[in-house]
């Protein structure tokens, strides 16, 4: 295997896009066409577990979508080689009795089944039409997808445990890439945001209380029930279509305010409402398993006036003229008034989540609107208060700082630490699952259909 191409897709990486796309691959795709003409295969076994053509295709397909930018993308060998170990892994854990618990497995569907849910803005009709699936279909394989994607992590962890990369690692890993196949990376920038989400008055957020305490004494008096003025009240398209009902989480996952009023709650015991960063929500206790609870609620989330987006534009102006007069600086300014999370805590700067870098290149940059504004500022400058829409909580104002940008480059230690040590982790990662590979391969049962015998992936491990 071409080291200097692969290092760049860690056998976890293509494992969660593998379990990704089969959650968000329509099942239209997969189905056999009418002239009986069959599209998929088996062409792996290890053991009772199967890997399928239709699974190295999507994962194929995610591979060259995602490798990483400056670097050789990954063949179908490659792919198909990590899916493979990914099946091993599995195998192999369950003679090594390395589990996850149904809890946890439960955990996660739930959480990814509801972001499944909110890309179809909760209609079910509109799920089957694309998935061919019902709701209940789609979460039960989102379910078996998780606990085989869960079961090898958990594995590939116990395999590199103890793995620690050092300064010299990266240097030597650095010194090992021939000078003329150093990647070539794009311009990238740091960009930073603060965010203000306008203040809704009083007088609308007691009006929608009102209206959920409405809802509790239909509920009480049997004359309605909680999943259906869910399905049609509740504004949380994720759940809605569920009943409200919001799966499993743990302690610290949710939204303090409703973490607190749900667990302070006896089963079935429905809340009064509670409010939080998303909304008004009325809450009812479902279960609780161990350190994890499930609950169902309906969102009703309070819409700012003209007024109030007013107010977080003044607001905002005059915290940016503070940080233009250099009174205070722009991360604590984001860390101490930013309202959203996600980059607040980084001082308001966006993170590419795959190096947890500062540095992104333009096409990292997901949103349009925001692409087109830098387009247009210079570097050091900061934008006046700019609305923008946040498909979960509405109308909100932000004011973005353009602190630098790095012209394109061939990769070096100065410019690309952080990457660097990314990849020569990776690399060292499958220098450890190569030699488990060795061993681990003789407990099991493995055949490979001839169609990938070009690939070799049996032969010199």
């Amino acid at each position: 295997m071409n080291k200097h191409k692969f290092v760049w897709m860690s056998l976890f990486g293509i494992m969660v896009s593998f379990a990704t796309m089969a959650q968000e691959t329509p099942a239209t795709q997969e189905a056999p066409k009418a002239s009986g003409q069959v599209l998929d295969k088996i062409v792996a076994k290890v053991n009772n577990y199967i890997l399928l053509e239709s699974e190295v295709q999507k994962a194929y397909i995610e591979a060259i979508a995602s490798s990483r930018q400056g670097f050789e993308a990954p063949t179908r060998c490659d792919v198909f080689e990590s899916l493979l170990i990914n099946k091993l892994m599995v195998a192999k854990a369950e003679i090594d009795s390395v589990i996850v618990s149904d809890v946890e497995v439960t955990f996660q569907a739930d959480q990814r089944f509801a972001m499944v849910m909110q890309q179809f803005g909760g209609d079910e009709n509109t799920l089957v039409e694309v998935y061919g699936k019902t709701a209940e279909q789609l979460k039960a394989e989102i379910h078996d997808v998780m606990k085989e994607q869960m079961i090898a992590q958990r594995m590939q962890a116990k395999i590199t445990e103890g793995l620690t990369i050092s300064p010299a690692d990266v240097r030597k890993f650095y010194n090992s890439i021939p000078k003329d196949s150093l990647p070539f990376f794009s311009a990238e920038v740091v960009v930073g945001q603060i965010v203000k989400k306008p203040e809704v008055s009083r007088h609308v957020k007691d009006s929608i209380a009102n209206r959920l305490k409405s809802f509790k004494q239909l509920i009480l008096d049997g004359k309605s029930d909680f999943a259906g003025l869910a399905k049609q009240y509740s504004q949380d398209p994720g759940s809605a279509i569920q009943g409200g009902d919001l799966g499993f989480f743990r302690r610290g996952e949710l939204a303090p305010e409703y973490e607190a009023t749900a667990l302070g709650l006896q089963l079935g015991e429905i809340s009064d409402p509670v409010e939080t960063m998303f909304g008004m929500h009325m809450i009812q206790l479902l279960e609780r398993r161990g350190n994890t609870f499930n609950t169902r609620h309906i969102l009703i989330r309070p819409e700012a006036t003209e007024a109030d987006i007013r107010d977080a534009e003044r607001y905002l102006d005059s915290l940016r003229k503070e940080i233009q007069a250099g009174r205070i600086d722009f991360a604590k300014a984001a860390k101490d008034h930013s309202d959203d999370r996600a980059t607040s805590d980084n001082g308001g700067f966006f993170t590419d989540p795959q190096t947890n870098s500062n540095r992104l290149t333009l096409r990292t940059l997901e949103d349009p609107v925001l692409y087109f504004t830098l387009d247009s500022m210079k570097v050091g400058s900061m934008t006046p208060p700019i609305r923008f829409e946040d498909e979960r909580e509405g109308t909100k104002v932000r004011i973005l700082y353009y602190k630098e940008r790095f012209p394109a480059h061939r990769a070096n230690l100065e410019d690309d630490y952080e990457k660097l040590k990314t990849a020569a982790r990776r690399r060292k990662e499958e220098g450890m699952l190569s030699k488990w590979f060795v061993t681990a391969k003789e407990d099991v049962f493995i055949d490979v259909d001839p169609a990938y015998d070009r690939c070799n992936v049996l032969e010199g491990k």
